[in-house]
């Protein structure tokens, strides 16, 4: 059985090498509109698992995962900023607030089916136009939900983080271990 990243994410790549060395990555070209009045977690979930069962399509018998994430602020979903100007409007909306991360991970070999939401709230600091304005300017905000990768110069930006640090990353390492564990014949070798 081949393990299938359905993702584009370099991020998630890096992250899934940590677990498993063989995988292939196939793009799940999937439409994301959703219903933005469901839970911010029933929302992550369902993005993730139609992510996956696009590409398990062609790999029926095979280990398909689908992943996504998703910034929440007050009932609202802070995707990918289409532009600098929306980028700055997220980043002015979560400047010093509490908000949710949600990252969820589905995955499924065709006769089993697992799916994990992981909520991890992030504090981000007070921010200064200024910080916002050099923040886009290194352009890191223009590929991250909410408009901030926490795993680079966003880590600037955090000021307290309560729960998975690999979740707001965009794919949560140690939970992805416990759900691969529930397929057979997956190895995981922690002598590599």
């Amino acid at each position: 059985m081949k393990v299938i990243l359905a993702s584009g994410s370099p991020r998630r790549k890096e992250l899934l090498s940590k677990i498993i060395s063989n995988f292939e990555v196939v793009v799940s070209d999937v439409d994301e509109t959703i219903d933005e009045s469901l839970p911010g977690n029933v929302i992550v979930s369902e993005l993730a698992k139609r992510k996956a069962l696009v590409v398990a399509e062609n790999f029926p018998t095979d280990l398909v995962i689908g992943s996504d994430t998703i910034v929440y602020l007050d009932g609202q979903v802070l995707g990918k900023p289409t532009n600098e100007q929306e980028a700055a409007q997220m980043l002015g909306k979560l400047s010093g607030t509490k908000h949710h991360v949600y990252t969820a991970v589905y995955m499924t070999n065709g006769s089993l089916e697992v799916t994990e939401v992981v909520d991890t709230i992030v504090t981000l600091y007070p921010l200064t136009e200024k910080e916002i304005t050099n923040y886009i300017a290194s352009g890191e905000p223009m590929d991250k939900a909410g408009a901030y990768g926490i795993q680079g110069l966003g880590a600037l930006l955090v000021s307290e983080i309560q729960g998975d640090f690999y979740a707001v990353a965009g794919f949560p390492v140690a939970v992805v271990y416990r759900m691969l564990a529930k397929f057979d014949g997956i190895e995981i070798d922690f002598a590599r």
